[in-house]
């Protein structure tokens, strides 16, 4: 249990560091992810398919995402649509390019398809046949998210990330510095679709298939993920804020598993875990409010 609590946290956190870049960083409420990360997992099957090494498709997965990413700020920049409205534009228009995508299927299983982890789990029966192979895959995705996460920390010590962070905060004096605020928005939310994209091709190779409704809630399992980390570690250093997102993750991911696992013996089922997911955010921002409320 604890390996697969450690890779859909590790998975889904690669997801979470895009919307931490969109929702917390350039303060814009993107609900592209939930298109965006299925369109990964359709890139990467199509690709995988017709014979792509996996390498390539992984990052056709990522250049799709942040595709998706630039038609939701395409519309929020020059049609002037509200920041929520275009994002849910470009998720619905999504499922249809989706299905396009793998030929009008809906699903496309990886059974008789070899994906980077299964060639991970091969690799593992191979060396160390008494270890449960699923800690080869936690070994690799922590060496991938921590790479990633520095290359993150890194970016956003630099001019540009920094005035990214700027603009979130205060749009009026990153203009006022004459720094276009929509390209830098414009690389935000591309980049986040992209890390949504790249945890989509992830996630459909774990668990063996691609689904185009494999999104559906996305990135309302992202925003429970981000406000329990910022509960468990409150910090305002950057590399602080990337860690608690992955941290936020892992625990969302294990109080899914958990209620899975053991959520029947209070006559809970998979269908509520909706539900529980909803209560907990609503749980977070309460909390959240009554701390503010004692600040003051």
């Amino acid at each position: 249990m604890i390996s697969s609590i450690l890779i859909e946290g590790l998975i889904y956190g690669i997801m979470v560091l895009g919307v931490f870049s969109t929702f917390r960083v350039l303060n814009f409420c993107d609900m592209t992810v939930d298109g965006s990360f299925p369109m990964g997992a359709c890139v990467l099957a199509a690709c995988l398919v017709s014979g792509v090494p996996i390498p390539i498709a992984m990052l056709i997965a990522f250049a799709a995402g942040m595709i998706a990413g630039l038609v939701t700020t395409a519309i929020y920049t020059k049609l002037h649509i509200p920041d929520l409205l275009a994002g849910i534009l470009t998720m619905t228009m999504l499922y249809s390019i989706n299905l396009r995508i793998m030929s009008n299927r809906a699903n496309v299983s990886f059974l008789r398809i070899p994906t980077l982890f299964s060639s991970i789990i091969d690799k593992m029966y191979d060396i160390t046949p008494d270890i449960d192979p699923n800690w080869g895959i936690v070994v690799f995705l922590l060496v991938f998210v921590f790479i990633l996460k520095s290359l993150l920390d890194l970016f956003f010590h630099t001019d540009m990330g920094l005035t990214m962070g700027a603009l979130g905060a205060n749009p009026q004096l990153v203009i006022s510095q004459g720094v276009n605020p929509n390209t830098l928005r414009t690389i935000g939310i591309c980049f986040g679709n992209g890390l949504a994209a790249l945890a989509g091709s992830f996630a459909a190779m774990y668990n063996g298939f691609a689904d185009v409704g494999m999104g559906t809630g996305t990135i309302v399992s992202g925003l429970a993920s981000l406000m329990l980390g910022e509960f468990v570690l409150r910090s305002n250093k950057i590399s602080m804020q990337t860690l608690r997102v992955l941290i936020g993750s892992c625990i969302y991911r294990a109080l899914m598993i958990l209620a899975r696992t053991y959520g029947h013996h209070i006559n809970l089922t998979p269908n509520d875990l909706k539900l529980v997911t909803g209560i907990l955010i609503i749980i977070c921002l309460i909390i959240t409010k009554l701390k503010i409320g004692k600040k003051k």
